[in-house]
């Protein structure tokens, strides 16, 4: 019996194709169904791929090499599902009040940085109510950037011990610095007037140690709600200047001129035009020339007074003390070194109505200090061999502060 059946002509699959196809039948072979006719030939299966493939599919034609330049090869490839665009926020869509909540957060350096990344940024990073109080202490050298945090309109500065030069204004409007601490600086005259003379909303202002002018001094005088004014060791002004400008600040509560360059005309100006609005006052460090006809003066003229520093004025005497007692609302009194005031008669202190400290540095040995004590017992000796009248931070302090108050942007190194 034959292995193999004998080969039979099969019919032609288009009546256009010349000649046959002859394929050898196996009995294990599955017939295909149908794909439809209309095709060229079995080795393109353009028509077939399209019916196959799903709807969604995008053929992409692909010619590789020299050898497939006439037949063209369609690939059929299912697209990638694209991923979700994961939900967030976007800072170019948040508000400016958003922001500027944002930048409140940020430190000095950092906010300054910030202001780099573009326009919108950089106008919101020098928002007033970002600058509302600098502290740049430790920063040797201010320039141009002194200039730029003042016209940011910040209200509180606090800089001294500061080598300031150019601040560079761009505009001539007004500064909206209220409290300003240039406390020993080194700065020239005229660069100070044009930061003074830009002032008209101070409360608070320290320029101890510097060498100022009488336009400065004119210029401190059209800030009439100043209420602390720290002069203390300062030079450079006249005698007319200073009695104008204490006329002018009538709501003044704290002066600190004590050891300035003045003469007994200077004190004069002081003693004869001080308003009654003072309450504290340090006039120390003029030997020579306070005599007990300024400190008279002085106590007609400001009878609310409650705190008096009259330190290293060695002219006054114990007759002073009966003027002095006046002063109903007096609560500390400074007469250090009052070399013509004898230890004995500082007992007559006891007659003070309202006394409640007294400073005698130099003026008594520490081995009698005991016994004064003693007699007066309600009367504490020597508790700050520093004034604090009008001065921003007091000396036996170690906090950043400004008056009390506390600055929120702080230079670091």
């Amino acid at each position: 019996m034959s292995l193999y059946r004998p080969l039979r002509e099969l019919p032609c699959l288009n009546e256009n194709l010349e000649g046959s196809v002859f394929r050898p039948l196996r009995s294990k072979w599955k017939r295909r169904p149908s794909c439809g006719g209309g095709l060229d030939t079995e080795n393109t299966p353009h028509e077939l791929i399209q019916q196959w493939s799903p709807p969604h599919k995008k053929p992409v034609i692909s010619v590789k090499g020299k050898e497939n330049e006439e037949n063209v090869f369609v690939l059929g490839r299912r697209p990638r599902k694209r991923r979700e665009s994961s939900a967030g926020l976007c800072w170019d869509s948040l508000p400016d009040e958003l922001l500027l909540g944002i930048l409140s957060r940020l430190s000095l350096q950092e906010l300054l940085r910030t202001s780099r990344v573009c326009k919108r940024w950089h106008r919101l990073a020098f928002d007033e109510s970002l600058w509302q109080s600098v502290d740049l202490v430790g920063k040797a050298q201010l320039d141009g950037e002194l200039g730029q945090v003042l016209s940011a309109g910040v209200l509180r500065l606090r800089c001294p011990h500061t080598c300031i030069g150019q601040p560079a204004f761009r505009s001539t409007k007004q500064l909206r610095v209220q409290h300003m601490d240039l406390s020993s600086c080194t700065v020239e005259t005229s660069v100070l007037e044009q930061i003074v003379s830009r002032c008209r909303h101070l409360h608070n202002i320290s320029l101890e140690g510097l060498v100022l002018s009488d336009n400065i001094i004119c210029y401190l005088g059209q800030n009439t709600e100043l209420v602390r004014l720290n002069l203390c060791g300062c030079s450079g002004f006249s005698p007319e200047s200073l009695a104008e400008m204490l006329k002018s600040c009538n709501r003044l509560e704290e002066v600190n001129v004590s050891w300035c360059d003045f003469s007994s005309v200077h004190v004069q100006a002081i003693s004869s035009n001080i308003l009654s609005s003072v309450t504290q006052l340090n006039i120390s460090g003029y030997r020579q020339n306070l005599t007990i006809e300024d400190v008279k003066a002085i106590v007609e003229r400001c009878p609310n007074l409650t705190n008096l520093d009259l330190s290293d004025s060695v002219l006054l005497t114990i007759d002073s003390f009966p003027v002095l007692q006046q002063l109903s609302s007096l609560r500390h009194l400074g007469l250090s070194r009052c070399y013509q005031i004898y230890p004995a008669s500082l007992i007559d202190v006891g007659k003070f109505p309202n006394l409640q400290t007294l400073e005698v540095f130099g003026l008594i040995q520490d081995s009698y200090l005991p016994f004064l004590c003693k007699g007066l017992s309600h009367i504490q000796m020597n508790t700050q061999p520093f004034s604090t009248v009008a001065r921003p931070t007091a000396a036996t302090r170690k906090d950043r502060t400004l008056w009390g108050m506390h600055c929120r942007l702080q230079y670091k190194h």
